[in-house]
């Protein structure tokens, strides 16, 4: 009998000191006004405890995202290719479309133009274009790149890509985006070749890349990145601090408006305000080295991938279908340019075919990773044509001398290229969609999207485009001419602006 007792006793006890220890377990569901006040501990037992508290919350932490090796491979061979588009392959495509006393000009001028923009880029170019701010400006917070590098600790800043967790080193996008927007300066120059000041040249690239190219740039691709979102009531204060062509929802996925139209308005603006060449529209002004041009094209096209299929920032999926649309509407431009030309003028030639080739890149540059390949075939089809009749007849409208037709392959190839990646971004069309919930990373449907109203809002951001550029390329050129002159003399000019400007001819005859 005694046993028996003692063992009741003794479940009892155990029951009751069970019982006793989960009760802190059912409290915790309760609200914290109705649960005990907790005994107060000892300041020996508190430091003690500190350090193990701290220790689980570093466990239950997760580890910051690392850059995956095969993206960081891919955007250093991107980086490199588009640098590539610059020096050679556009002072090359320029330089043989000019004259022979102009042929070390021009590639001087794409040279030391890239080198300008590069540096101020780094200086305060990259800060201004994405960096938080304003709707139109970034701030400073990256002046001279200050934050993307601690020497002492070793430690690299992070850059977003378009995939939650998914990260680059900043540094790395900041030498992909340095060589757009040289570029994009580079791209101008030959609206008003054979004619300026190298002088006036500089002057205008500084300004016109600090108040058109940074702030169009933060305009269209500054925004918080995707790990920003992680919550539906975060969306709005979070797109409050993008640009302003990305709150709009306007689509460019490699640079339609921020380099294309941009540039070419740019070039327009110029050519008027620099002048026509002497004996434009008189004497023959033909190209010197098609030879040289075409490589420069065939260059151009290989860089391009780096270009388009880079904007991705990761080496996945996006990125392949940029490039297989690079490859498709480029081709499909040369061929309706090339047959187009033969129609109407009778014979086919290696400017045209050239230039086709331009004029398709340019087109699929916004819609690279926005449309699928009906899409790439559409566009780079009517790129062709399109580009062929704004060289042709749209510049003889305009009565302008712009030189190796920035306007018309870069301005309306952009514009067209721009529009129709509202049309085929449309699921139903083929196109990928859009993510229209970043917190949720959901993506458009064919029933949810609007051709119509993705069309309006490419329009709103290309007359953004058109009317920004337009007037700070004019207050620019005016300012360059006030202080050094737009122009060189009659007699510089007839003698070729190699030997005047720089001492050096490029052939020895």
């Amino acid at each position: 009998m005694r046993k028996l007792l003692r063992k009741l006793t003794a479940s009892l006890a155990l029951f009751c000191m069970l019982g006793l220890n989960a009760m802190p377990l059912v409290a915790q569901d309760k609200p914290a006004a109705d649960a005990p006040a907790a005994p107060m501990a000892k300041a020996d037992d508190m430091k003690a405890a500190a350090p193990a508290e701290a220790k689980k919350e570093e466990a239950k932490a997760p580890p910051p995202p690392t850059p995956n090796k095969g993206d960081v491979a891919w955007m250093l061979t991107s980086t490199a290719l588009v640098l590539m588009m610059s020096v050679p392959a556009l002072a090359l495509f320029y330089g043989g479309m000019v004259r022979a006393k102009n042929m070390l000009s021009m590639l001087m001028q794409v040279f030391v133009t890239f080198s300008l923009v590069t540096v101020l880029w780094c200086v305060y170019g990259y800060s201004l274009a994405f960096t938080e701010g304003n709707a139109y400006f970034g701030g400073f917070d990256r002046l001279f790149l200050g934050g993307t590098f601690d020497a002492a600790k070793g430690e690299f800043a992070m850059g977003a890509t378009f995939s939650k967790g998914v990260v680059i080193p900043e540094l790395l996008f900041v030498a992909f985006q340095a060589t757009f927007a040289a570029i994009t300066c580079c791209l101008v120059l030959g609206a008003f070749a054979e004619r300026v000041k190298f002088s006036a040249v500089l002057i205008f690239m500084t300004l016109w890349f600090t108040f058109s190219y940074a702030p169009i740039a933060h305009m269209v691709w500054f925004w918080p990145g995707p790990d920003a979102y992680t919550d539906p009531k975060l969306v709005d204060g979070l797109n409050a601090k993008a640009g302003l062509l990305w709150q709009w929802g306007a689509l460019d996925f490699a640079g339609g408006t921020v380099v294309h139209i941009n540039a070419g308005i740019a070039g327009l603006v110029g050519a008027y305000l620099v002048g026509k060449r002497i004996g434009f529209g008189k004497e023959a002004m033909t190209p010197h080295n098609l030879p040289m041009t075409m490589i420069g094209a065939a260059l151009l096209w290989m860089g391009w991938f780096g270009f388009n299929a880079g904007s991705a920032l990761e080496a996945g999926n996006s990125a392949t279908l940029a490039f297989v649309n690079t490859f498709l509407a480029t081709a499909c431009a040369v061929l309706s340019w090339t047959f187009f030309e033969w129609i109407f003028k009778g014979k086919p030639s290696m400017l045209g075919a050239a230039s086709g080739a331009v004029a398709g890149l340019v087109a699929i540059t916004p819609a690279a990773g926005n449309v699928g390949i009906p899409g790439a075939f559409v566009i780079g089809l009517a790129a062709g044509v399109v580009c062929l009749w704004a060289v042709n007849q749209l510049k003889r409208l305009l009565a302008a001398d712009d030189s190796l037709d920035v306007f018309g392959v870069h301005a309306i190839g952009g514009i067209l290229g721009a529009l129709l990646t509202g049309v085929f971004c449309d699921p139903s069309l083929g196109g990928p969609g859009f993510v229209s919930d970043w917190v949720t990373v959901k993506v458009v449907s064919g029933a949810d999207y609007s051709i119509s109203g993705q069309v309006w809002t490419q329009a709103k951001a290309v007359g953004v485009t058109i009317l920004w550029s337009g007037i700070v390329a004019a207050v620019s050129y005016k300012i360059a001419d006030l202080i050094v002159g737009l122009r060189v003399t009659e007699e510089e000019e007839r003698e070729g602006l190699d030997v005047n400007s720089h001492g050096e001819t490029a052939y020895h005859t």
